[in-house]
């Protein structure tokens, strides 16, 4: 009798024990997740219900607590917070896609020929649209002409971008499309002239001329550079990203396509600076849901380094009497900065040069100096005047930067610079220890998609093949923790984000990576070689390798 008894309390306690356990929707265990919480802690085990996280811990504690749906079993392999890249440009990445990928070029000779195979690929072309070339990479460090273009194509028009997106080589067809001519009015920019005849090379503002003559897109041609860009940037570990700079019909697209669940990627949009995309917004009001959020501006102060556009105080050390250029009026710059500063919206300003950096954050200042937790945000505050970075604080005024921009530019940023601008231009470490945060990105497609050759950049501030030794301006290097921190947390807080995403703790969405090794243990030379094995946002596995 005792011994039925006994047995029959066992197995009530054990039915009541599983009773007692919370089902989930997916548990995660055995894992080293890097968590990126207050105290940058690491968890085994988390727990995910309804797209959030509920719950982290060992996972013998978690194993007792609850049931799960699904469960993933991390085999002791890493997972980091899903990457957030701070700035980039999602649709241009896919329109790119079906335009003529100039990366990579070694010549002008070479983009010709790309430029050929494609109109042959593609014979009913009608207009030749490519980018991706950069003349610093060239044997031949000069802008090109168009004549071999006027040549080759007398009868279809052709522009082709640079890297940077700040300059243009175009043939004669597409001048006349855009009606350029050497008597054509500039302001912000240059259309380049030689001996009084026009060149094909547009810097900066007149590019606009040319890409309203553009074939428009058609919804089909939208979805598809969105789904197409999106595909690359899951698969490398991005759950969310900032795009910098969208017309409002690809906003409304992008939540379209979200809503019927065609788009998993949460996408921070900052609207393009227009008349009309402001006057929408700005009476409608911040437009937020789990995966969009639209509340913020994004502002041209100067143009690129690269092209020599990028407004310096003081003339380029290799163009005599050339400072770059303003391409918004000052006046104009002050009356949008006090309008957004009487709204809910964030002004994020594009400023590479020490001149165009000075006039943004003065202008900052002069607004928000008497206000909290504005969060307006420098983009790429490249090249810095010593005595500006104080401007940063971190909760009015953040940095926003991209640390493969470093590693692009330091083979010929000095000759722009000189010695002494150069020690304050890619000053990552500076403008973090002034603002206590810095988000980071890549400005993609301008730069590689990987989150992980940024990582590398800030850690490095070396190429692929470890030059120089020692890293580029090497006191600027960002560690791997503040890197993490940069690419998670502090890019979600750059968004008014932190306290949904960003980390993992409980009641933030589960958007998380697995990876095939430790970015913040392996050597540094190896961190550019981390794979993502899969992607889950909101709990979903959007993505893996297998």
């Amino acid at each position: 009798m005792k011994i039925f008894i006994s047995i029959f309390s066992i197995a009530s306690l054990l039915l009541s024990s599983c009773q007692s356990k919370e089902e989930v929707d997916l548990l995660v265990i055995n894992a080293k997740a890097y968590t990126v919480d207050a105290d940058f802690t690491t968890a085994e085990a988390f727990a995910v219900t309804d797209g959030k996280i509920v719950d982290l811990g060992s996972t013998s504690d978690l194993n007792s607590k609850y049931t799960a749906k699904e469960t993933l079993d991390a085999e002791q392999k890493t997972i980091l917070p899903g990457l957030i890249d701070a700035h980039a440009h999602l649709y241009n990445l896919g329109l790119k896609l079906s335009r003529v990928d100039l990366d990579g070029t070694v010549s002008y000779k070479d983009v010709i020929s790309r430029v050929q195979e494609f109109k042959k690929k593609f014979p009913e072309t009608e207009y030749i649209i490519g980018g991706g070339w950069d003349q610093n990479d060239w044997a031949i460090k000069e802008f090109p002409t168009k004549d071999t273009l006027d040549l080759l194509f007398p009868d279809t028009p052709v522009a082709l971008t640079r890297i940077d997106g700040h300059a243009m080589i175009v043939n004669q067809k597409a001048l006349d499309k855009a009606n350029i001519d050497e008597s054509t009015p500039v302001f912000g920019g240059e259309i380049v002239q030689n001996n009084g005849k026009l060149t094909g090379i547009l810097i900066d503002n007149p590019m606009a001329k040319i890409r309203v003559t553009f074939p428009e897109l058609d919804k089909a041609a939208q979805i598809t550079a969105l789904k197409s860009a999106e595909d690359i940037a899951i698969s490398l570990g991005l759950t969310s990203l900032v795009d910098a700079g969208l017309n409002s019909d690809v906003i409304h697209l992008i939540d379209d396509l979200q809503n019927a669940g065609e788009l998993k990627m949460r996408i921070y949009a900052m609207i393009r600076n227009n008349k009309e995309n402001i006057s929408e917004f700005l009476e409608s009001g911040i437009l937020k849901t789990d995966r969009l959020n639209v509340r913020s501006v994004k502002v041209y102060a100067d143009g690129a380094l690269g092209s020599r556009g990028a407004a310096l105080k003081e003339p380029y050390s290799d163009k005599e009497d050339h400072f770059g250029s303003m391409i918004i009026d000052l006046n104009d710059f002050k009356t949008l900065a006090a309008r957004l500063y009487n709204s809910e919206f964030q002004m994020n300003t594009h400023a590479i040069g020490d001149s165009a950096n000075s006039v943004v954050l003065k202008t900052y200042d002069s607004l928000l100096q008497n206000d909290e937790n504005r969060r307006w945000r420098v983009e790429h505050a490249q090249v810095m005047d010593d005595r500006d970075f104080k401007y940063f604080d971190g909760e009015n005024i953040i940095p926003s930067v991209q640390p493969t921009h470093a590693t692009s530019d330091m083979y010929w940023a000095e000759d722009r610079l000189g010695e002494q601008r150069t020690g304050f231009a890619y000053a990552y470490k500076t403008l973090l220890d002034n603002a206590g945060k810095v988000a980071l990105g890549t400005d993609f497609p301008i730069e590689n998609v990987n989150p992980f050759l940024t990582f590398y950049a800030a850690v490095a501030r070396q190429d692929l093949e470890n030059y120089p030794e020692g890293g580029f301006n090497p006191d600027e290097k960002l560690s791997r923790e503040e890197t993490l921190k940069g690419m998670t947390i502090w890019a979600a807080y750059a968004n008014f984000e932190d306290q949904e995403k960003g980390s993992l703790e409980p009641g933030k969405f589960a958007d998380f990576i697995l990876v095939d090794q430790d970015p913040m243990k392996v050597e540094l030379n190896k961190i550019p070689a981390t794979k993502v094995l899969s992607t889950y946002i909101g709990g979903e596995k959007v993505y893996s390798l297998n």
